[in-house]
């Protein structure tokens, strides 16, 4: 049985010129004119576009073995990302973040006639829907403080460590549908600008370590997470 689930609804985002250059994985001190000039071009758009949602779901977990993390009902993840994700937690908030259709379709629409300004935009909407699991993972984390909880790194399926098909799982335990999110058949995400991720949370849990920690790339990653 969930502890608790809830959509939500009033979140608030205001990109700047900053965010829509990372979005692209544009360092935005060595970003030539150009791209700024479009990052900042895209802004009144990107934000008319967004429809940001956000569902979550907390579970009791129930058993640990070897990287396996039985959560209430017998569901299962398994991969050593989310094994050390939820080591320790005794609830896992699973949740769910899109900014809707409006802004992939529009990049679609743009990509033949102006492919610099798709990419901005595109941008935009990456950042955007990360600015989105920021704030509810901070509002989850405000809650479980409030009941005497820690809360550990985040992660989500299809990171290192993780398979992407574990998205089936995660989709099985979480109602994503109600917010206009669906799984294809290899497990990606629709909307596109949309987002999985899994939180732990207990007495005992503390965010020391990231997902960068975890990932093969960490040495040469100039976009790695900071603690």
């Amino acid at each position: 049985m969930p502890i608790g689930t809830a959509v939500i609804t009033d979140i608030q985002l205001f990109l700047e010129i900053e965010h829509v250059l990372k979005g692209q994985g544009i360092d935005p001190t060595r970003a030539r004119p150009r791209l700024v000039a479009a990052a900042e071009g895209v802004l009144g758009e990107a934000q008319s576009l967004l429809d940001p949602v956000a569902l979550y779901t907390i579970l009791p977990v129930r058993e640990f073995y070897h990287q396996t993390v039985v959560l209430d009902g017998g569901a299962i993840f398994e991969g050593p990302l989310v094994a050390r994700a939820l080591a320790g937690a005794t609830e896992a908030a699973l949740v769910v973040c899109t900014i809707g259709p409006a802004l992939e379709e529009q990049v679609g629409a743009l990509f033949a006639a102006d492919s610099v300004r798709a990419m901005a935009l595109d941008g935009a909407g990456t950042a955007a829907v990360g600015e989105v699991a920021r704030q509810i993972v901070a509002q989850i984390c405000e809650e479980a403080s409030s009941r005497g909880l820690g809360t550990g790194m985040r992660a989500s399926p299809g990171q290192e460590g993780w398979p992407i098909e574990q998205q089936r799982v995660f989709f099985d335990l979480v109602p994503a549908q109600g917010i206009g999110v669906q799984l294809t058949e290899s497990c990606l995400m629709l909307p596109r600008k949309s987002v999985s991720v899994v939180v732990g949370l207990g007495p005992e849990m503390r965010p020391d370590t990231v997902t960068c920690d975890f990932c093969s790339k960490r040495e040469h990653c100039q976009w790695q997470t900071e603690r």
